[in-house]
């Protein structure tokens, strides 16, 4: 599993790791049932604290995305491609509410904006 941390990015380390772990499981990179590192080896590998990636791993439980058992590890969670497509919906909203909201600060009618996003859609 690879896992590129940015120093320059706004978001949390943390936020970065979450972000990109349900991306694999999207994207199906990372299957239901599968294995993920260990938190001290993840910690090792990013060269991050551990505290970093119990908080995204914690995370991750927490929203269903992976199950950990003691003593064993953390697992990928089944049933979970509804929830990353409630997730992928809630951001594309937050996207489409950021470009409404500079089209009205640019005097852009709604019918423009419906016509750009229908010619967006087009392609």
């Amino acid at each position: 599993m690879d896992i590129i941390i940015s120093n320059g990015s706004a978001k949390p380390i943390y936020e970065q790791i979450v972000d990109q772990i349900k991306t694999a499981i999207a994207a199906g990179t990372l299957e239901e049932g599968q294995p993920l590192p260990s938190i001290r080896a993840l910690a090792s590998d990013l060269r991050i604290s551990v505290i970093t990636t119990k908080r995204a791993y914690a995370e991750l439980e927490e929203a269903g995305f992976i199950n950990t058992v003691q003593g064993k590890g953390s697992f990928v969670a089944g049933g979970n491609l509804e929830l990353l497509r409630e997730e992928r919906l809630r951001q594309v909203e937050q996207l489409l509410a950021k470009a409404v909201g500079e089209a009205r600060a640019a005097n852009i009618s709604p019918t423009e904006i419906r016509e750009m996003l229908d010619l967006l859609l087009d392609e």
